[in-house]
């Protein structure tokens, strides 16, 4: 049976690079050599894509600086990638400008390198958003994952907000704010949304994921700082009132048309919640799976994950975070993932192991759902005539 051969994009412009690589090493050495040719495809801080001569094998993110370093180092010698943004049995051009140094770069040597299907391994700005995607679909090439709308709507922490309010999903007061609004004046600012909501409140950028830019503010003054903080890294900044006593529950889910949810799993934090550091630096925090619920609560929040799924027009895999009060047992959609962590100590992998479905199982699963997606959508009309 012939290979498969799967293009695996990572690593990205987004402040989430150093994750993405660490995902994208789980995921190659997961697939299976005897059904796929894995193909790594960077992106470098710059944006710069590169067919890298070997795979990332960074375990975590505090493992990457010093090897992108490295890596960064040795493919910018050699091979650059352009991918066709046209359907093409070529799917991605790669550039050597080394083959001719020193004449005239117009005589590098150029190949094309045709790929069954991608898997996007992108977090944050720049590929989880719907960009990459879009230019996915202008390749069209069967890719793992969300399509763009879901993408989009998946890292707008704003926008997501309003299709789950739409969709009736229970969810904490919140506040969006624009950059200019907070930059301009930061403490009135600050005044105005005490004025309306009890501290402590939680200020996040909009468009970022793995906790990056999110700051818990339990004074006037934490309260300002963070939104300063959030304002550095997006034009809009969405401020949540916390949940008291605040249980962080998350659910996998994987499917198209007829989702799976996996059981629930509990994040035990090693700081007060679960920032960047705690989620992929001192490796200090603790995953209860499956997270010790009444059954009641268990299956509910596997219902409202395949609904929040849905509520985006969700495809491939996404995961949802919930927020349950630990007194009174309220439950909050907090966002969904729509690519969730791959690295060795995330919670997607883990929660469907524990829900019968091995790792290299379900890389395999992901590969076979982009498949099906891309066939049905091959088999839409596109003229009237």
């Amino acid at each position: 049976m012939k290979k498969l051969r799967v293009g695996v994009i990572y690593g990205g412009r987004s402040g989430e690079h150093e994750v993405s690589v660490a995902s994208a090493a789980a995921v190659m050495a997961n697939l299976d050599r005897t059904r796929y040719e894995p193909v790594p495809i960077r992106i470098d801080r710059d944006g710069r894509w590169s067919l890298a001569d070997k795979p990332p094998t960074a375990a975590s993110a505090s493992e990457v600086i010093e090897q992108t370093r490295i890596e960064v180092k040795a493919v910018r010698a050699g091979r650059e990638v352009h991918l066709l943004p046209r359907p093409s049995e070529e799917t991605i051009l790669a550039i050597d400008r080394t083959a001719h140094r020193g004449e005239d770069e117009a005589r590098a040597l150029v190949h094309g390198v045709g790929l069954d299907v991608i898997f996007p391994v992108l977090h944050g700005p720049h590929g989880e958003d719907g960009t990459v995607q879009g230019l996915l679909e202008l390749a069209n090439v069967p890719y793992v994952g969300c399509g763009v709308l879901a993408s989009a709507v998946g890292m707008d922490k704003a926008l997501m907000k309003t299709v789950f309010g739409a969709r009736g999903l229970p969810q904490c007061a919140y506040e969006v704010l624009l950059r200019r609004q907070v930059l301009a004046d930061p403490e009135a600012m600050a005044d105005g949304l005490l004025s309306r909501h009890p501290l402590p409140l939680f200020v996040k950028p909009a468009n970022l994921g793995s906790s990056v830019g999110i700051s818990k503010a339990r004074t006037r003054d934490e309260l300002v700082e963070a939104l300063k903080l959030a304002a550095d890294y997006d034009r809009k900044v969405v401020v949540e009132v916390a949940v008291p006593n605040a249980r962080e529950i998350e659910v996998a889910v994987l499917g198209n048309d007829e989702p799976l949810a996996s059981v629930p799993g509990e994040i035990v934090p090693s700081r007060e919640f679960y920032d960047y550091e705690a989620k992929y630096l001192d490796g200090a925090s603790r995953l209860a799976i499956p997270a010790d619920l009444p059954a009641e609560l268990g299956s509910r929040l596997q219902a409202l994950a395949i609904e929040a799924f849905r509520a985006i027009d969700g495809a491939g895999l996404s995961r949802v975070d919930f927020l349950v009060d630990g007194a009174s047992g309220a439950v909050y959609v907090n966002e969904i993932n729509t690519m969730p962590g791959f690295t060795t100590i995330s919670m997607y992998g883990k929660l469907w192991a524990a829900t019968g479905l091995a790792y290299a199982e379900l890389v395999d699963r992901l590969v076979q759902l982009a498949l099906e997606r891309h066939a049905e959508k091959q088999q839409l009309r596109v003229s009237a005539f």
